[in-house]
């Protein structure tokens, strides 16, 4: 059984930082293509970042210059470092992981989210 859990979310003030884990059991993590997403109060789902394989990470314009994303596939975990945190990014932000690509309608397995709440 797949288990994907998401920690290290919390409130901070604007300019900030938290670092979010991603920790998955039960699958071949190094198969896989793993990604974080997050969905604000009445927005939509938007990808944050995604690391591929063997590839650099994308972000999103939103995440560039501010997060960055690492896997350690020896680990099983997915990391991703955000720094200067505005309100913008107030949001629960989920882990998932894909075996095609990184779009959210592909992903096989999704973690149960993280909560990120930044106070200006």
């Amino acid at each position: 059984q797949v288990q994907v859990v998401e920690s290290g979310g919390g409130s901070v003030q604007a300019g900030g930082s938290l670092r979010l884990s991603c920790t998955i059991s039960g699958l071949n993590f190094a198969d896989y293509i793993m990604a974080w997403f997050r969905q604000a109060p009445g927005k939509e789902r938007e990808g944050v970042s995604c690391n591929w394989r063997n590839d650099p990470p994308w972000y999103s314009d939103s995440a560039k210059g501010r997060f960055t994303t690492s896997r350690d596939n020896a680990k099983n975990t997915l990391l991703l470092q955000m720094d200067s945190l505005d309100s913008e990014d107030t949001a629960m932000y989920y882990c998932a992981a894909s075996l095609r690509d990184c779009f959210g309608s592909s992903m096989d397995y999704w973690g149960r989210g993280t909560q990120v709440t930044v106070s200006s």
